[in-house]
């Protein structure tokens, strides 16, 4: 089905459109409802088949092919609490081979509970999950339910990008002797990667590739293989950063948003030593998914970065360098914008929890 679909273009400037296509900085464009009816969605992950995955955060995976959605049994038990439960679902690049997936979530653990990993085979009729293994839990778990992260990413090399947010414990995010508040890097079994920046050095975690990250919630590869990742700062301080190996982001030392007290935060915007971003909000959108687009559909948007807003019910577009936010894809359809990917087809695909929905974003015309 086809909705009505509005544009708001920050660079362009406002356009009208027929009521189920619309002009974007792209041509018109036509957005259509893939299922429904979903109970806080957190991510999709899309099967070579076309047909799809689904979580649900209170620890649902769901199989949806032609609109109906069922559930996948086997899924791991989830802590379903304040931000946690079952979170991503990634689809392995050999999932033709190897019928992987990769799901995070909120692991019970001493202390409360912690973002893991788990790799699981998906059987043939899309059923039920095999061979569920736990491969990854960070450590240590905590009692809130806040921060979880829980972005996975595999690169082009095999290996995994998790994020992992500070669980609302702020100092924890510049001690590398903890996994909490950082973006890290493991093997597809769960094991270490011997070029990691902190590998062999005493009292670090080695699995880390980078910290002083606040709350990742959206995580992407761009063409060249790098990862980029979508972050909630606190009150304004949203950022979009480029991570790379052994960086330190600086929260909460410093940070363009302030305490939701109103009071400052840490040293200020800026130490040496501790990276800007490439982008940053305030006030805050809420960002959430993240994608780099290929171009393949909308040569316009090549290496565009798209990223889903949960507070402002939009999908931004930020180009250039510098960085900037250039363009507001917003409707019905985006209330509540959780994740976001493009389909092979290069198709746009995005979760809006507020209509309990996954839609798919298409040229029109």
């Amino acid at each position: 089905m086809l909705r009505a679909f509005a544009v708001s273009l920050l660079l362009f400037g406002p356009m009208v459109a027929d009521a189920d296509e619309l002009r974007t900085s792209a041509g018109p464009v036509q957005v259509s409802a893939l299922v429904d009816g979903l109970d806080t969605p957190w991510a999709v992950g899309i099967l070579p088949d076309g047909t799809f995955l689904v979580t649900e955060r209170d620890g649902q995976l769901l199989y949806v092919t032609d609109g109906d959605a069922r559930r996948v049994r086997g899924a791991p038990d989830v802590v379903a609490k304040g931000q946690g439960g079952l979170l991503d679902v990634t689809i392995a690049r050999d999932f033709a081979q190897s019928r992987e997936i990769f799901l995070t979530f909120s692991k019970s653990q001493k202390g409360g509970a912690g973002t893991a990993v788990a790799v699981a085979r998906l059987s043939e009729n899309g059923k039920r999950l095999t061979n569920l293994r736990v491969i990854f839990e960070a450590m240590p778990g905590g009692s809130g339910g806040r921060h979880f992260g829980s972005r996975v990413v595999e690169a082009d090399d095999g290996t995994l990008f998790v994020t992992i947010g500070d669980r609302g414990d702020r100092p924890q995010a510049q001690d590398r002797s903890n996994h909490i508040g950082s973006v890290l890097r493991i093997n597809r079994d769960g094991s270490v990667p011997s070029d990691n920046p902190f590998v062999g050095q005493p009292d670090l975690r080695p699995e880390i590739w980078s910290y002083g990250h606040r709350n990742p919630q959206g995580a992407g590869l761009d063409a060249q293989g790098r990862l980029w990742t979508s972050e909630h700062g606190a009150r304004g301080g949203d950022e979009v950063n480029l991570v790379l190996p052994g960086q330190n982001f600086g929260w909460p030392v410093i940070s363009y948003g302030k305490h939701y007290s109103g009071k400052s935060i840490g040293e200020g915007t800026a130490k040496s030593g501790m990276q800007q971003p490439k982008f940053y909000w305030d006030p805050s959108i809420a960002p959430s998914g993240l994608m780099v687009y290929s171009g393949k559909l909308w040569p316009e948007w090549k290496g565009d970065i798209f990223v889903g807003s949960l507070k402002f019910n939009y999908i931004a577009r930020l180009e250039g360098s510098p960085l900037k936010e250039v363009e507001q894809i917003k409707g019905a359809e985006t209330e509540r914008v959780r994740d976001i990917v493009e389909a092979p087809d290069g198709s746009i695909w995005f979760i809006s929890v507020g209509e309990g929905a996954v839609f798919r974003m298409s040229p029109g015309g």
